[in-house]
Formats: structure tokens, sequence, C-alpha cells
């Protein structure tokens, strides 16, 4: 029976869905372009063609696999054909596949390894993250007969020169840059926001940043090979100088992954086993710059506005690297944003390009460093200035007299809590009272993971282990929710990252405090007393809307403890 009329027939689709599909098919079987059009679950599809071919559709998440078993079979026809062995079973090797029309696929890995197979359906994306997991990104690369798919291209933004001489040969060659593509496409499909590539003393470890947390991703031991024309090939995409391997070197990447626009930040440092490699990605398609976003409540979105909406004075993001705070800063440029509104950014580097805003660049080797460049941009007659980050004494100067002369001024700056960052700017050397009378608001953040609402688990909150004594009791909802893990979310348990915001507007008093130079610990004291939310407490309120878990935020506020 023809595929789309099996589908009718089972009641998965109607007969003008079918002809609906066959007008979009483009070469494509029936069954992926339904797929496709999401007219129907892969899930329901397979059950339907597994039923019909009479072959077994398991789940290979709890499916224990025969290493030895596996290791018989060449890696390249199980890249090839999407086919993974995965044990013996009555003289026969049972064998994964997410199509059951794949014969040619399956007679060749029988005739390599001269086994009897019998197929079993199984999810595609769950069989090739098993297959990349047992076997590693870019295991069928290092076989040389990698299956090339055309929507998984990687395309350079910007060309590349042609001549590197010998030391860039090696890196040059076909198979080393298919290698680092696949490493980049993985990358981008998991979400990662950083890759690590870290030279052992006998090994080459890969680990990826998915929503904070770092994970080692599996890489076939002979990865190790060809560490050196990795590392040549990541300077020649960054323009970098693949003859320098004593000094640290920063450059960047502009890609285009699966359709998307991609931006690579690379940094390289000299370590003790070679040349360690960090790549930051920066996905614009995934970006979008809108406070409520960003996971700030109502009430601190409506006093946040009101301080970036104020005609002068200085507002500051402050928290770790990776806690979020260029895209609060972005996001509040896009609320405020106007023809009628002049705004200019400082950055190093420039993260993402905004319509509306005059954007710079700071060339620290050139002499236009944030100070420099801030002195020369209030002759441009802004009305709002952008500082990437008050790095030290001069930027803080610099951002003060531009606050003093009517400007509004964004910056972010490295403290644990919204009101250190009081103190921080005397430490730096800027007179107490200039602190005082210039500086609006602060707001502290953190990133915590989501949980996975797929397979979230609710508990009792009377029952439930491990919440601390400062959990507000008052007011809780009688549930609360924990992570589980499942397909959706990599057995994570969580998906997504969203903030938690620490906000403290100056007053009168505040401002006196400041002045007279009392430390951060009096002015946190004077703020709690005053009404503002700590971000353990803005964590807990998370916690009580069912976004994430206990064990998160303390994970992430450990001694953000109110007494």
């Amino acid at each position: 029976m023809e595929l789309g009329q099996l589908f009718v027939d089972d009641g998965l689709i109607s007969a003008d869905q079918l002809r609906l599909a066959r007008e979009e098919q483009h070469g494509d079987r029936i069954d992926q372009t339904l797929i496709r059009m999401g007219l129907v679950s892969e899930d329901a599809v397979l059950q339907t063609l597994s039923a019909e071919f009479g072959m077994a559709y398991i789940d290979l998440k709890n499916v224990e696999i025969d290493m030895e078993l596996l290791s018989k079979f060449p890696t390249s026809a199980i890249y090839r054909h999407s086919l993974l062995p995965l044990y013996r079973e009555n003289g026969h090797v049972v064998v994964a596949t997410d199509d059951p029309l794949n014969l040619e696929g399956i007679d060749e890995l029988g005739t390599v390894s001269g086994m009897r197979l019998e197929p079993v359906l199984t999810r595609s994306n769950e069989l090739g993250a098993r297959i990349r997991e047992l076997l590693g990104v870019g295991g069928d690369t290092i076989n040389e007969l990698v299956r090339q798919r055309s929507e998984e291209g990687i395309e350079l933004l910007e060309e590349l020169e042609e001549d590197y001489g010998e030391l860039g040969e090696g890196a040059q060659a076909p198979s080393v840059i298919r290698l680092v593509n696949e490493l980049l496409i993985e990358a981008v499909k998991l979400g990662t926001s950083d890759v690590h590539i870290e030279p052992q003393e006998n090994v080459l470890r890969v680990r990826y940043r998915i929503d904070g947390m770092l994970r080692i991703q599996s890489t076939p031991p002979e990865i190790n090979h060809f560490y050196s024309a990795i590392v040549t090939r990541l300077k020649i995409m960054s323009h970098l100088n693949i003859a320098e391997k004593r000094l640290p070197q920063d450059g960047r990447i502009k890609l285009r992954v699966t359709g998307r626009e991609v931006d690579v930040r690379v940094s390289i440092i000299p370590m003790s086993h070679g040349e360690g490699v960090v790549l930051r990605l920066l996905d614009k398609d995934k970006m979008s710059f809108d406070l409520k976003n960003v996971g700030m409540p109502p009430t601190v979105v409506k006093r946040f506005r009101s301080l970036i909406e104020m005609p002068h004075g200085i507002v500051l993001v402050t928290g770790p690297t990776g806690s979020g705070k260029s895209t609060t800063l972005y996001s509040a440029l896009n609320e405020i944003k106007d023809p009628a509104t002049k705004i200019i950014t400082i950055e190093d580097p420039v993260e993402y390009q905004m319509d509306g805003i005059s954007q710079i660049q700071v060339h620290s080797r050139i002499g236009l460093t944030f100070a420099a460049g801030l002195r020369s941009i209030l002759r441009h007659d802004p009305d709002i200035v952008l500082i990437g980050e008050i790095r030290d004494g001069e930027t803080a100067q610099a951002a003060i007299q531009a606050s003093l002369t009517g400007h509004v001024v964004f910056s972010t700056l490295h403290t644990n809590d919204a009101p250190s960052a009081f103190t921080r700017l005397v430490d730096m050397g800027v007179e107490p009272y200039l602190v005082a009378s210039t500086v609006e608001g602060v707001l502290a953040q953190r990133l915590v993971r989501r949980l996975c609402f797929a397979c979230r688990k609710q508990v009792p909150l009377a029952t439930a282990v491990d919440v601390p004594e400062d959990f507000p009791r008052d007011g809780a909802p009688e549930f609360i929710y924990e992570p589980v893990g499942c397909r959706e979310c990599t057995d994570t348990g969580y998906s997504g990252r969203i903030g938690v915001f620490e906000l403290l507007t100056t007053d009168p008093v505040l401002q006196e405090m400041c002045a007279e130079n009392e430390s951060a610990t009096r002015i946190r004291k004077y703020a709690l007393q005053h009404g503002m939310t700590t971000l353990r407490q803005s964590g807990w309120e998370q916690v009580m809307a069912g976004v994430t878990s206990v064990s998160e935020i303390v994970r992430i506020t450990r001694g953000d403890i109110v007494g």
C-alpha cells in the first residue's frame, strides 16, 4: 500500500491533509513531508510503520548497548546509514533505524559485518544522539567517510586568506574542515553557549556549556591526533596568527549554521599541554531583547523601567560573567529607543547589532579604550550612553562625568550583589559624594535553569526534601516542582534559563550613607529594611511559580541568606 494512503486509512491524517502534503513534497518521502509540516508526529508515523512492516518500535533511552558488539561494525557505515547495532538476540543482531525502508543500508551493514541483522524502529533524534554519544562527534569524519547533508552545512560569512603556507596545510585538509564543522554544528543544535577544547596529557577533552553547566562531549579517542590541526583551523577561521603559539589570541568567526546566523568569539590561551580554546557562541536567531523575556517579574519591570527612563544618572547591572547582564541592558535599550533619542554604545566586543543604535568596538591596542571612547562619544550629542563594562578607575570617572553633564549612562560591574556596587566604585577611586549623586539604581542578577515542563514532577511542599529554613512558608503553594529528566531535556530535568533579580534604587538616605562611605553591609541592611528583594528571595518566587527548583536556587544563591 502507498504510504500516504496507509496513514489516511490508519486515521493519522485526512485525505485533504494528504493532498496538501503531496503539493509540498518536493522530492521527500510522504511520511517525512507530513512530519516536516507538523501534520503528524514522528511517534505516530513510526508506530504505524512498525505495525505495517512487522518491526518492533523501541525507546532507545534505556537500551543497554553491547559495546564489544558495536566495535565489530564499521563506524562509517553506521553514520552513513543511521543504523546502530544494539545487542545479540536469538542468533542475530538487533539494529536500530529510523527508516523501515532503509533496506540498502541494512544490507550493506550485514554484508560488511557478516552478521544477520534484525531492524527495529526508533526516533531519528534519539538515534542520532545515541550514535554521537557512543562513537563521538566527528567519529565518521575521523574515518574519512562522513555522511554529508546539505542542510547541515556551515557557511563562513567572511572570506579567508587562501595561502597559509606549510603551517596551514594540514588544517585545510577536507577531513579537518569537516571535523571542526561538525563540532560547531553539534554545539548549535544543543544550544551551547561555550565550547571548551582542552588538551590534556594524552587526550583532547571537548566540553559544551549548556544552560550554564559544562558537559563533557563524547569524541573518538583518535581526535587527539588532530588537535593541532583543529586549533590551526580555528585560527584560520578567526583570522589569527597561526604561527603564534606562545601568546593568548582573541578572534571572531561569523557563520551561518543550518540557516542560522551565529557569531563565534574565539579565545586561545597557551597551556601546559598545548593551546586551550574556548568558543563563545552567540546565536542571533534565538535572541529576543525584551525585559519580560529575561524573567523580570512585573514589579521589578515597573521599577527598572522608571530607572531607565530618567533624564540623567547611572544605572548599573551587576553579576558574574555569563549572568545575562548584556542581554538585560540590550533589552533596556530596546525598550526606550526611538527616533527622538540618540543612543551610543561602546563595547568590548559588540555582541549584538541593534538597529537604531550607534555601536563602537573598543580597540585598546590603538588607544580606543572605554574611557577614551566615552570622552569622544560625548561630543556626538548622545542622550543615552552604554558602556560595556566599568573595569577601572578611569572608566568609572568618565562615566560619572558623563552623568553629571546630563546623560543617562548604562553599564555593567562585577559585584556579588547590588549594594556592593557603590563601594566598588569608591574602591576604584571615585569620590563617595560623586557616586551618591550619580548612581540612580543597581540591578544584580543571576541566571537559573528553567525546569523542563515536559517532565517536571509535582511534590507536596510539606514533604519536599532539602528545602532551606529561609524558604517563605507564608503564602507558599501546597506543591512545588522538582526536576526529573526526559528526552526533551536530554535527561537533565532543565531546559533554558531565566533571570533572578535584586533591584536597589537610591533614595536620600541611601545617598547620604554612600556619601559618608558606609560599608556595603550597612547599605544592604538598610535596603532590606526598606523592601529590597534579594536574589534568593527572587529565586523563591520562581520556585513557587513552578519555573525552577529549590536545588537550583540553593546552587546559584548559596550564602545569600537573609537573616
